[in-house]
């Protein structure tokens, strides 16, 4: 192969590779995240941050992944890495402004990293099926709502599609047994925990 063939090959190489990087890029456009979450409270952290993903072509799906966070202050340090799902069941719309989504059914399941706490329990210890949950994993089933302001209408320059304020209840399957055994000393309030959040959508 002579200079210029060479140099030829090089160039159509180099353009492949480029081109082909771009095609890559563009098919992980996907992991790009529509919005970020801080959120207090509701079992996944005393304050926890994430990332939040629309689904489905009425972007009523939502999924997000959060890490939170439990100071030792405040019962034990904790970190809590959280899967949620919940669907927006209603939409008002807020005249030009903004909508409510008042009812938003979901599920999530958290695990809590901590040096004591394990993904079963021990079988030396304890028969098998002894204890039928995780220390670790915790499902749960969660209602929540939100208010969705349209930052385009209020703030054009922020860049921002809209930002959201969010409530959420939630129990989970360890909390819901127990309060099947035992109505009569526990009620709903003790079983459900509330989380507040903020939603800033891209």
């Amino acid at each position: 192969m002579n200079v210029y063939h060479f140099k030829r090959a090089s160039i159509l190489v180099l353009f492949l590779s480029v081109f082909s990087g771009k095609a890559f890029a563009q098919k992980l456009n996907f992991l790009v995240p529509d919005n970020a979450i801080v959120q207090f409270a509701g079992s996944i952290g005393y304050f926890s941050v994430g990332a939040g993903y629309d689904l489905f072509k009425n972007k009523k799906g939502i999924l997000d992944f959060n890490y939170g966070y439990v100071p030792a202050s405040k019962g034990g340090e904790l970190h809590v890495f959280t899967t949620k799902f919940a669907y927006k069941v209603y939409e008002l719309k807020l005249k030009d402004w903004g909508k409510f989504y008042p009812f938003n059914p979901g599920f999530f399941i958290s695990y809590t990293s901590h040096p004591k706490l394990s993904m079963r329990f021990n079988e030396n210890l304890f028969p098998d099926n002894y204890y039928y949950w995780s220390e670790a994993f915790r499902p749960h089933i969660s209602i929540g709502n939100e208010l969705e302001i349209n930052t385009k209408k209020i703030w054009k320059d922020s860049g921002l599609k809209a930002i959201s304020l969010y409530s959420e209840i939630n129990t989970n399957d360890y909390y819901l047994v127990n309060y099947i055994q035992n109505t009569s000393a526990l009620t709903l309030a003790d079983i459900f925990q509330l989380g507040i959040g903020l939603r800033v959508k891209f």
